[in-house]
């Protein structure tokens, strides 16, 4: 379990590695990372939630993009199964909370 935790919050620290604008092959890794760690989402939910806190401003907004990834993504594999959209349901218990965290920092240009 802690491993998948670990590659989640390796993956994500990898958006410091490219130049921005972070790239679509980067949210889509990204994102895989996550679903493949349905088991433990709580964490994998908490981890970005700290990143966009802790983040520097201009990372915030991509962090905003692997939240929509991961929330459509989601909605999408489990739509027919048994199991359901946990991710949406998580990341919809701290919304307003990490929306603050977003527009505290952010560049001004990313808020219009």
């Amino acid at each position: 379990m802690m491993e998948i935790i670990q590659r989640f919050n390796a993956s994500l620290s990898s958006l410091y590695d490219d130049k921005l604008p972070v790239s679509k092959a980067k949210i889509s890794e990204i994102t895989k990372t996550a679903i493949n760690g349905i088991r433990v989402y709580k964490h994998i939910v908490q981890s970005v939630e700290r990143f966009i806190h802790k983040c520097r401003s201009e990372y915030k907004l991509p962090a905003l993009y692997v939240i929509d990834s991961i929330v459509r993504h989601s909605q999408h594999e489990f739509k027919n199964s048994k199991e359901r959209d946990l991710y949406g349901q998580r990341f919809n218990r701290n919304l307003e909370q990490t929306f603050q965290n977003l527009f505290s920092t952010c560049l001004p240009e990313d808020k219009v």
